[in-house]
């Protein structure tokens, strides 16, 4: 038999067969358009088959699949895929570990090769910015318990809102108690993740909820998908 020759009677058994399976399993509010689905897989199956007796050089393919999950009524939903933004890495790994730190001190200028300090480079709004930061008063290595990209109510500048656990939110509570009442820049924390300074919000009383929101070293620096790069990278669901 001719290898490259169509089989009709194949293809109308195999869709009768789709139909009737996708009428028992669905019920009627299913219907049509479970029915559509199944016609469109064998139509996209029909294509691939041409494309390949032709020669068409396609070595391999990506398959983009729709999940469908059953809901009670009877009807279908897609599935909903968190993906990272475009251009970014998401969370390839373990969730991302953030430290923060009370500062000490705050310059107009970079850092000293080999200072310790965390620079913040200058822009278009801003001069270059030296923190320095005490490791040893202030908290490491923190795993917080989630981490999502939002628009600030006030600004509307992109934020990651940070939330921490039961632990971490008392030890937050009396590093912020600590420095709250101390003169700039030693009231602020310098919120660290992978060896970058991320943040440096200022307190003025003691943050007692366990929640921190980063928005860059300066207001509004975090693009849209550099907040959600960050909250996927820190979030340990990701």
């Amino acid at each position: 038999m001719n290898e490259s020759a169509e089989h009709p009677l194949d293809d109308t058994f195999l869709r009768d067969a789709l139909h009737t399976h996708v009428r028992e399993s669905g019920g009627p509010a299913a219907g049509s358009h479970l029915v559509g689905l199944a016609d469109g897989a064998l139509k996209a199956a029909r294509r691939r088959q041409r494309l390949a007796r032709t020669g068409a050089g396609i070595a391999a393919a990506a398959v983009v699949a729709i999940a469908w999950v059953a809901v009670t009524d009877g009807a279908a939903r897609p599935a909903h895929v968190v993906q990272p933004a475009e251009g970014g890495t998401g969370n390839t790994g373990k969730a991302a570990l953030l430290s923060i730190l009370p500062v000490t001190s705050s310059a107009e200028r970079a850092c000293a090769p080999g200072s310790g300090g965390y620079t913040v480079h200058a822009s278009a709004t801003h001069s270059s910015l030296c923190v320095r930061a005490d490791r040893a008063g202030g908290m490491t290595d923190v795993r917080v318990v989630s981490a999502k990209a939002e628009k600030g109510s006030v600004e509307g500048a992109w934020q990651v809102e940070v939330n921490l656990g039961p632990a971490d939110r008392t030890r937050l509570a009396t590093l912020t108690g600590s420095i709250a009442t101390a003169p700039s820049p030693r009231n602020g924390l310098a919120l660290v993740v992978d060896g970058k300074l991320r943040g440096v919000p200022y307190v003025s009383s003691s943050i007692t909820g366990g929640r921190l929101e980063i928005v860059g070293a300066f207001d509004g620096d975090l693009t849209r998908a550099a907040a959600h790069d960050l909250a996927l990278r820190l979030d340990p669901r990701g």
